[in-house]
């Protein structure tokens, strides 16, 4: 699995499943328990990660879509 998206904005978090999911891109939010312990106040970042043969294709959609400057840089 390869790091897609790292924030902190849940809305964000969803708006990227919901393209990732249209296009049947399998992926996983990791760190998404995290609240229980910073006590909900969101300020440890949810990392989207997606699988090493779907990356570019993963990438070329968030850009495609506008979030372009939400990637990491050489996603991983």
């Amino acid at each position: 699995m390869r790091e897609l998206v790292r924030t902190t904005d849940p809305v964000l978090i969803s708006a990227i499943e919901a393209l990732l999911n249209g296009a049947r891109i399998r992926h996983v939010v990791a760190d998404n328990n995290m609240s229980v312990l910073e006590g909900s106040i969101g300020i440890f970042p949810r990392r989207i990660l997606v699988r090493a043969d779907e990356i570019q294709m993963a990438r070329r959609l968030l850009e495609d879509a506008g979030f372009g400057h939400e990637l990491r840089p050489d996603g991983r």
